[in-house]
């Protein structure tokens, strides 16, 4: 009877075929599209057709009995996830990402659709093995990777969760001016005025993404594993200036970063690259950075 309540949720994302035929109606007209860029329509719908081979072929892995779901990426955060899901995210790694700020550990099966074009570092389970993963989720015998999420509180009370970072800062292109402070209480020997391109806040699992590419920019890399109960701060080229100061580039965090606008207009924070799902950062306002008591189940075999 207890095998009733399970229930497998597929996330998906859209195909670039999908999006193609959302943006020109026709197959036809987004042949005529791509054909008029010197590029041809063949190879996008050879993708999609792979593509819902392996999803069909991962929703027939489903166990007798057990229920299904499907959502889209674009409605996650209307989504209500039960606590005896397991979660197949079926598409690259953002997915992954993507569905993981709205879980409370439920397990997390990452399918690779295309293993010869994406990463794989979250989705690294070939589909055949998806019909013993699924009940050996359920009964725990499985091997999970539990990486560390990032948490944002603003001092309204609003809460974002990440996978990857955190960003804060100016929501184009213009300078970001707030408070940086390492510590619970304020003060000049814990923080600093900054003007920069924003900083962002990030786990071990985006310590290979964005702030990767920041890091080796700037010569400033942190250990940082997946799973290690920490995260890491980079600043956005800082400025230096009369009011300004840019000691305060990057480190590992013990405790809070504590980031206080100075920003009368433009001023955001948002998740994981999600510039849509942002919060709104006015002057005064404050939010703290820190790792966050949920984690990502991440099921590897």
């Amino acid at each position: 009877m207890a095998a009733l309540t399970n229930r497998a949720v597929f996330v998906t994302r859209e195909t670039d075929y999908e999006r193609l035929i959302a943006r020109h109606a026709t197959s036809g007209q987004a042949r005529f599209f791509l054909e008029s860029r010197g590029q041809r329509i063949e190879a996008v719908e050879a993708e999609h057709t792979r593509f819902h081979g392996v999803l069909a072929q991962a929703r027939g892995a489903v166990p007798a009995g057990w229920r299904q779901a499907l959502v889209g990426r674009e409605a996650l955060d209307r989504f209500l996830f039960g606590p005896d899901d397991v979660i197949v995210a079926v598409g690259q790694d953002g997915l992954v990402a993507n569905v993981a700020k709205y879980l409370e550990g439920q397990p997390v099966i990452g399918i690779d659709p295309a293993p010869d074009r994406n990463d794989g570092v979250l989705v690294r389970n070939p589909v055949a093995r998806l019909a013993r993963l699924l009940p050996a989720s359920v009964a725990g015998d499985v091997a999970l990777e539990r990486r560390t999420m990032v948490q944002a509180i603003l001092d309204g009370g609003e809460r974002l969760f990440a996978l990857n970072e955190v960003y804060v800062g100016h929501r184009s292109h213009q300078t970001a001016r707030y408070r940086i402070d390492t510590a619970a209480q304020e003060g000049p020997e814990t923080g600093e005025e900054q003007a920069s391109s924003g900083l962002i806040v990030a786990s071990g699992t985006g310590a290979t993404g964005w702030a990767r590419s920041i890091a080796e920019a700037t010569h400033l890399g942190l250990p940082l594993g997946p799973e290690e109960p920490a995260v890491g701060y980079w600043v956005r080229e800082p400025f230096p200036g009369r009011a300004t100061a840019a000691r305060m580039r990057a480190g590992k965090l013990a405790a809070p970063l504590r980031v206080t606008s100075r920003m009368n207009e433009g001023g955001v924070v948002f998740a994981d690259g999600i510039e849509q799902d942002f919060l709104d950062f006015g002057w005064g306002r404050q939010v703290s950075l820190s790792p966050a008591p949920r984690r990502l189940h991440l099921v590897v075999g």
